[in-house]
């Protein structure tokens, strides 16, 4: 499938083995506390019930990778969700209006100028049994109210959402380091394990800046090509809703769960949370419209507003990238302030 990658991917034993031993050798050298001196304890952020989702920071990155390293062996579906400053510049070229190529280079230009804040993960089985004990993780990174972009409404909203800047400032994540970790905790590059997500280009326009530590792709067919190496298999709900015959389920994750009556757990804006919802609804959707069976030649590597041309398009879910986004003329961008992309 990706005939421009020369090594063979890791299997996900090795990865996983690679991710204990680069866990092991860091909390040896930095005396478990990865890559800053000890703060507060930030650790576990507790909701009603049983529920909890583990916050993690610089002091216990390590410690938390090497443990996903263990669960995503029985539990390959990931519910995911980011947090991030808002958008703060618009694309500028010859595109058709309100195109997937357009869409895409809004993302591709906001993804280069800012920086992520939060990734959320929530880890289950193939029927949606969430893995005993913590199920969900809170990734924080070191982010800067004086030094980063940002669009003020988002930073607003983030910080009415209980986003602490300071906290993220001194304790965060570096984002290279998580990489490091990330590359080799059999999470990404693996063939069965499969993503879940809502309206999701932003979010994995994140996370593969981060992964592959350099700008995203110039075109939206360059771009989905290389999620189909990192993240072979991506299921995105909005796409799932919109097909619902006769009942169409709209509106942004807390409306389609409003309602499937499922009930969020945890403060919406937060990544944890928001994959947690996640998760729960995806299982939910399936189950009330598709009698918990998805078509993966319909709904399989989908997202939602790029490559909107369908399954049978030539290449494969993700289409052709010689055939996608040739947007014509060059790509400037328009800065400003601009709302949180709606969700």
């Amino acid at each position: 499938r990706a005939g421009a990658i020369v090594n063979p991917l890791p299997t996900r034993r090795r990865s996983r083995d690679l991710g204990r031993a680069h866990a092991r050798r860091s909390c040896a050298r930095t005396g478990g506390l990865g890559r800053v001196t000890r703060g507060p304890d930030l650790r576990f952020l507790r909701m009603p019930g049983e529920a909890l989702i583990r916050e993690v920071w610089a002091e216990n990155v390590d410690e938390e990778m090497a443990t996903i390293c263990e669960v995503v062996e029985r539990y390959p579906y990931i519910a995911m969700d980011t947090e991030f400053p808002g958008t703060v510049a618009r694309p500028v070229g010859t595109f058709r209006p309100r195109s997937s190529e357009e869409k895409y280079q809004s993302i591709r230009c906001n993804v280069d100028l800012l920086n992520i804040i939060q990734l959320g993960v929530t880890f289950c089985d193939e029927d949606g049994n969430l893995a005993p004990g913590c199920s969900t993780w809170q990734f924080n990174f070191t982010f800067s109210l004086q030094t980063d972009l940002y669009a003020q409404d988002s930073i607003e909203l983030l910080t009415q959402a209980g986003i602490d800047f300071n906290k993220h400032e001194a304790y965060g994540i570096d984002p290279l380091y998580f990489a490091e970790l990330l590359m080799v905790s059999g999470v990404v590059l693996c063939d069965d394990v499969r993503w879940i997500s809502f309206h999701s280009g932003y979010d994995f326009g994140y996370l593969l800046k981060v992964l592959t530590c350099k700008p995203l792709p110039e075109t939206e067919g360059e771009f989905l090509a290389a999620l189909q190496v990192y993240f072979p298999c991506i299921y995105d709900i909005k796409c799932i809703a919109n097909s619902t015959v006769g009942d169409h389920l709209k509106g942004g994750l807390n409306k389609i769960a409003e309602q499937l009556k499922v009930q969020r757990i945890g403060p919406e804006h937060q990544a944890g949370s928001d994959s947690l919802l996640t998760q729960a609804v995806f299982f939910e959707l399936k189950r009330a419209y598709f009698n918990n069976h998805l078509d993966d030649d319909q709904y399989l590597n989908k997202l939602w507003g790029l490559d909107r041309s369908g399954p049978d398009r030539p290449g494969g879910p993700y289409g052709s990238p010689a055939l996608q986004g040739q947007a014509s003329g060059s790509l400037g961008m328009r800065m400003g302030g601009m709302q949180h992309p709606e969700y």
